[in-house]
């Protein structure tokens, strides 16, 4: 059964699908953020809401990586404990995007675009992401036009941070690990040879040039990128030799994207200019549209930001929600706009020091990255 909500975010109240109606019992945590905590029957659901004043200047979103990089997961908590004093205060957190979490050297490899601290760490998929334009918030489809010129004046496109396949160029950064953990194929270590250089950022043209030539699993180092090229595109390119130089270009298809200090993927979106998406054609058909599972989401309107977990897969106290149902209780929270994160045993938030709902896993498990606020 389908949660009828009514929007009255701003008092708090909301009608259930009991048709009693009842306010939502929010209790600050920090200055400009409260939470609650919805228990719906008949389903049942227990849902955890964090509300966040926009109009609070001093609190920021910031984003995370498990061990503070791409190959590493650690549990939410962890990651909030990675904001360091000089950045600001953890007040609120939820986990983030979807990622690799198979025991592959690229664990922990997010799904999705991820811009951390203003630095492009991993590019985006074929998903929607959530991106800051100054203050504005945005929830879009982010398409890569990523690219390397070759000496030769040729374009090929361009991986950043992830699993090379044989055919294809990867750009590896410091952020990844300690090294490339390729098994093939030829590499790259790039300089500086323009203005332009790390850290890496979005809608940016880069001049490199080649310092070595390698082979594979080469160490990464601060100051260089490496750029790993696959078997079968190295058959189609001329060979590299020391000095050489080349372009790189993070450009994609958001405007402005180069001025974002926080970005995060996810998907698929759930509510746009208020109206669910799930059902009409516009969101994306998945598999799992139609289960019920452990949630994640992220809204706002004009006013708040929403962080909000919905347990599941304990039979008794939360059966989880489908994409559908998430959508209706998004809006029925007032949103504007609302986007899916990763959910299953991912699905966790965090406030007042400590984690607020139960983890379907019956433990914090280890994630790929975090969308975190912070106060300045």
């Amino acid at each position: 059964m389908k949660l009828l909500l009514s929007a009255l975010c701003l008092t708090g109240v909301v009608l259930t699908s009991c048709a009693a109606v009842l306010p939502l019992d929010f209790q600050q945590i920090e200055p400009g953020v409260v939470y609650a905590h919805q228990v719906v029957q008949p389903a049942p659901w227990s849902i955890h809401i964090l509300k966040i004043d926009r109009r609070r200047s001093d609190l920021k979103f910031v984003t995370t990586l498990g061990k503070e990089k791409i190959h590493g997961l650690s549990p939410l908590p962890e990651q909030v404990d990675s904001i360091t004093p000089r950045r600001g205060k953890a007040v609120a957190a939820i986990n983030g995007d979807f990622f690799l979490i198979a025991k592959k050297p690229y664990q922990g490899d997010p799904r999705g675009l991820q811009i951390m601290n203003g630095e492009l760490v991993s590019a985006p998929g074929k998903d929607v992401c959530f991106w800051l334009d100054g203050a504005t918030p945005r929830i879009e489809q982010v398409v890569s036009k990523f690219h390397v010129t070759w000496p030769n004046g040729k374009d090929s496109p361009l991986g950043l941070n992830e699993e090379r396949a044989e055919n294809q160029a990867v750009l590896l950064t410091p952020t990844l690990g300690d090294s490339t953990r390729t098994t093939n194929g030829l590499e790259l270590v790039l300089e500086r040879a323009g203005a332009a250089w790390l850290p890496l950022r979005a809608q940016t043209s880069y001049s490199a040039r080649v310092r070595t030539v390698s082979g594979t699993n080469t160490a990464t180092a601060p100051g260089t990128m490496v750029l790993s090229i696959g078997p079968k595109l190295v058959e189609q390119l001329p060979p590299f030799e020391s000095g050489m130089k080349l372009k790189i270009s993070t450009d994609t298809s958001a405007a402005h994207l180069d001025k974002a200090e926080t970005a995060i993927g996810g998907g698929p979106a759930l509510v746009h200019l208020g109206k669910t998406l799930i059902g009409t054609g516009v969101a994306p058909s998945r598999v799992s549209d139609a289960v019920r599972h452990p949630r994640t989401a992220l809204g706002w309107n004009d006013a708040f930001f929403f962080f909000v977990v919905v347990d599941g897969r304990r039979e008794n106290v939360s059966v989880g929600m489908t994409f559908a149902e998430l959508a209706d209780e998004m809006a029925a929270l007032g949103c504007q706009e609302a986007m899916n994160l990763d959910g299953g045993g991912s699905s966790t938030i965090w406030a007042a020091g400590k984690v607020l709902n139960q983890p379907s896993d019956n433990h914090n498990r280890s994630l790929g990255n975090a969308l975190i606020c912070i106060r300045k």
